[in-house]
């Protein structure tokens, strides 16, 4: 963050000519404490000055508190501890006031604090010493405001280019002299300035932010990576998170955290009117969803043409999914951050049972990425033509509803047979009244007709095959099947009945 003043340090102040003060010791034993920002200087002979002091502050005496002292290194020891503790940053010692030059004791204490001790000459007033503290604090405050001022116009011309967005998070990044990234509601990294960070600090920052964005609380935050501290600022209502910017700057001044604050609400603004226009695609894509399951593809080819590249060619696979509600947005600029990558490679919208991915049947693999990226259970078509979109439509539900995590294709439900499909509720019912004499018989009579009757069907109808299976002689076999026949009034001779009995087990196992 650039300004047009030097910063009031001590190393500054030491600078000034005018002043004639003079550093004790070695400057560069002492680099940080000269560097290090002053606040104000004070002035006090008390021996202990410190409830009347705050940190940052340089203070001058003249030694009044040491008469009587002489070279007794303990008084002086204890002196600049507690000015350390407090957080002083310098000691000035005005000489020739009441005794010529620093005492040693003085100078030694401060080595062993490392506090830097300089000497103010009796020609140099305190009061001259303190005025120019405050004039260079004044100075570099005054400059913050100008710089902020400055950052806060040049970010909102940027907010009016073309990408405005993107300007002025690049604007951001130039004015902070620091790396900047935007995050979308996916948690993935859309935008940054002005260099790519290295490989490990992108993966700790983009677990962070996605730590940030399932919380969905409005907040600010820090975290250090390495020897590099960031600062993470969500963007959105709560419970309705559009992104995160992160910013590799670590505490910022009231100017710096103002022009963030004012870039974070541009950033907000302009998502929030994005919203507005990605409510509109998602109606649009709905619509042409739509058109495709009438098996009508003309308009849609039209359509993506102009805006995403074009349909998938065919033959394409059909995926369905819930995509809960909750994470849509997230979803949503997923999917259009993939489709833009792959021009014409994906389709996607929502539809009255779900939400609609197409992609060439070579591309499942973005299915799978998709569907362990937000844990969602998929359905996948068979392969395609867009002229039988809504039969793929009907097969990528069905494999959808099957129970199980992940991705379940089409062909594997299909390779199951018919009765893997799941049953309705009717179905189950009429199966349970089925088989109801059997179970009825079996309670009332002690018999084994239910077992008996899905062991023989298991086994082809075979008398000996199930005689085996159950341990039993193939006569008793013989009889159960005669007695579960009379229980269930029906010829299991003929092919119908056992094809009923068998549906009726397999949907109530």
């Amino acid at each position: 963050m650039a300004t047009t003043a030097d910063a009031p340090t001590l190393r500054a102040l030491l600078g000034r000519r005018d002043l004639h003060l003079r550093l004790e010791g070695d400057a560069s034993e002492l680099d940080a404490a000269l560097d290090a920002p002053i606040r104000w200087v004070h002035s006090s002979d008390l021996a202990d000055p410190t409830p009347f002091l705050s940190e940052g502050l340089a203070l001058l005496t003249t030694g009044t508190q040491f008469e009587g002292a002489e070279d007794e290194s303990g008084v002086y020891r204890a002196y600049v501890r507690r000015l350390s503790a407090r957080g002083v940053v310098g000691l000035g010692f005005g000489t020739e006031v009441v005794r010529d030059g620093i005492p040693p004791a003085l100078a030694e204490a401060c080595r062993d604090e490392r506090m830097p001790l300089f000497e103010v000459p009796y020609r140099t007033p305190f009061i001259a010493v303190a005025r120019a503290g405050a004039e260079a604090i004044a100075a570099q405050s005054y400059a913050r405001r100008s710089w902020a001022l400055a950052a806060q116009k040049a970010i909102s011309l940027a907010a009016l280019r073309p990408d405005g967005l993107g300007a002025t998070l690049a604007e951001l990044a130039r004015q902070l002299d620091a790396w900047v990234g935007l995050y979308d509601a996916a948690g993935t990294l859309t935008r940054e300035h002005p260099a790519a960070l290295d490989t490990t600090a992108a993966a700790e920052l983009g677990t962070e932010v996605g730590v940030v964005l399932r919380r969905g609380a409005r907040a600010a935050s820090s975290l250090r990576i390495g020897g590099t501290a960031f600062t993470l600022q969500t963007l959105g209502r709560g419970g309705h998170l559009r992104g995160v910017i992160a910013m590799a700057a670590g505490d910022l001044d009231q100017e710096g955290r103002g022009v963030v604050t004012a870039v974070v609400a541009m950033a907000g603004l302009a998502l929030e009117q994005q919203q507005g226009l990605d409510r509109a695609r998602t109606l649009l894509r709905a619509g042409l969803v739509n058109s495709l399951l009438g098996n009508d593809p003309a308009l849609a080819r039209r359509v993506a043409r102009d805006l995403w590249g074009g349909l998938p060619p065919p033959p394409v696979l059909v995926a369905m999914t819930d995509a809960a509600a909750g994470r849509r947005d997230a979803v949503r600029e997923w999917l259009e951050l993939r489709a833009d990558e792959r021009r014409g490679g994906l389709f996607f919208g929502r539809g009255d049972d779900g939400l609609v991915l197409v992609v060439p049947a070579s591309g499942s693999d973005l299915l799978e990425e998709f569907a362990e990226r937000f844990d969602e259970r998929m359905g996948v078509s068979a392969p395609a033509g867009y002229d039988a979109f809504a039969v793929a439509a009907d097969q990528a539900q069905l494999a959808r509803d099957r129970p199980g995590p992940g991705v379940t294709r089409f062909e594997d439900v299909a390779a199951a047979g018919v009765l893997s499909v799941p049953a309705s509720p009717e179905a189950r019912t009429v199966a349970e009244a089925t088989l109801a004499p059997l179970r009825q018989h079996d309670r009332e009579q002690g018999t084994s007709l239910l077992e008996t009757v899905q062991v023989w069907l298991a086994n082809d109808c075979s008398h000996e095959a199930t005689a085996r299976a159950l341990g039993v002689h193939r006569h008793t076999v013989r009889a159960r099947i005669a007695t579960a026949e009379k229980a269930l009034d029906s010829d299991l001779g003929s092919f119908a009945a056992r094809a009923d009995v068998w549906a009726a087990l397999r949907l109530t196992s």
